[in-house]
Order: structure tokens, then C-alpha cells, then sequence
């Protein structure tokens, strides 16, 4: 259980499931305890989520796991900084994109990455099939966002698309080879992520269990 008032987020530095929360939570001002883990390892990890994937949240007697279910409840939870519009359309927006990387993208790419963990598939092959889910999906992003001219995804302000967006991109690069040319709306949003706090703060390299040479 959370100390009074301040909540837990089980995490892993390296995660982007876990970087979506910290960023909204760093959005939100949200004091929390970050607490490092390994689920893969960590045997009372299944006491708090029994899938046994970070992230997980713990809000007083509430437990709350999966980042899309986290960011919701922040949402209703912490009003400030809302990271979902009141005008419809710009809402169902920001619910496709998160939908896409949660769903269309990251699954599909950590099915790879465990692929050629576990060996079942040569690392060159995790790779390219890695490469191909997020080409796929940031193709039907920058469809989504064709003529999108705001600051950030949907608009001026941070909403939940950037939320989902920016650990995909980081990831994407950082770790999967991914030329962010051939995708110049990301690219932009990228370069306007990289410069706001709430974004660098909740980066891996900046988490307390990134080993140093992050």
C-alpha cells in the first residue's frame, strides 16, 4: 500500500509502457514513489500485478495496471493538466494514437524482442519484424496527423496522443534503428518533446535503475 497521498509506480527504467505514466504524471505534478523492478524476476511483483508487466500503480488501497488503464485513471484521478479534450473529434484523435502504439505497435514489437531473447528467432529477424509493426504503425500516424501544423500532436498543448507517441519514437530510435525522416510529422513532434521537462525528466537514461552508462 502507497504511503498517505503519494502514490507507487512499479517501473523499469527502459520500459515505454512505464515511460507513458511518468510523463503523466510528471504533466499532472503528481508526487510519487518510483519503485524499480524487474517482473521477470521479482517474485512478489505478482502480488501487486498478476500478468506480471510493468507498469503498476498503486494509489492508496487501489491497484491499477496497464499504462492505458493508469493514464485513464490519472485522468478522473488528477484533473490538472488534462490530457484529453472536451471537443470530441480532437479526443477520439488522441484515443487512436495512444490505441495504435498500445496496441497495434509496442505488443507486437516486444513479441520480437522476447522472440530472440528466448531464441526462437535469430536476432536480425527480431529486428526486422521489430522494424516493420513500428513503420506500420507511424505510417498510420502521420496519415492521422496529415496537415498538422500545432506544436504537438493534436494541438498546442500536450495531450494523451503525445503521451503514447513520445517513449515510442525514443524507443524506436534508440534501440530499433528507426529513421525518423521518412515520418517528418514525428520528427517534428520529437525535437518539441526533447525540449519539455515533464518529457526529459521521465526519460530511461534519467530513471534511478538505468545502468550508468545510460
Amino acid at each position: 500500500m502507497s504511503a498517505a497521498g503519494k502514490p507507487i509506480l512499479y517501473s523499469k527504467w527502459f520500459s515505454s509502457c512505464s515511460q507513458r505514466v511518468r510523463i503523466a504524471l510528471n504533466l499532472k505534478g503528481v508526487d510519487f514513489e518510483y519503485r524499480a523492478t524487474n517482473p521477470m524476476t521479482d517474485p512478489d511483483y505478482e502480488k501487486i500485478n498478476p500478468v506480471k508487466f510493468v507498469p503498476a500503480l498503486v494509489d492508496g488501497d487501489l491497484v491499477v495496471s496497464d499504462s492505458f488503464a493508469i493514464i485513464l485513471y490519472m485522468e478522473d484521478k488528477y484533473p490538472q493538466h488534462p490530457l484529453l479534450s472536451q471537443d470530441l473529434k480532437n479526443k477520439v484523435l488522441n484515443l487512436q494514437i495512444a490505441s495504435i502504439v498500445c496496441s497495434s505497435i509496442q505488443p507486437l514489437q516486444s513479441h520480437a524482442v522476447i522472440g530472440s531473447f528466448l531464441g526462437t528467432m535469430d536476432a536480425d529477424e527480431s529486428l526486422q519484424m521489430v522494424q516493420h509493426y513500428i513503420d506500420k504503425g507511424f505510417r498510420a500516424i502521420e496519415k492521422l496527423l496529415e496537415g498538422c501544423d500545432s506544436k504537438y500532436a493534436t494541438g498546442d498543448e500536450v495531450q494523451m496522443g503525445d503521451v503514447f507517441l513520445a517513449p515510442q519514437i525514443h524507443a524506436g530510435v534508440t534501440r530499433f534503428q528507426i529513421d525518423m525522416s521518412k515520418y517528418p510529422i514525428l520528427a517534428r513532434l520529437q525535437e518539441a518533446y526533447s525540449e519539455h521537462p515533464a518529457f526529459q525528466a521521465a526519460l530511461p537514461k534519467n530513471q534511478p535503475d538505468a545502468p550508468p552508462s545510460q
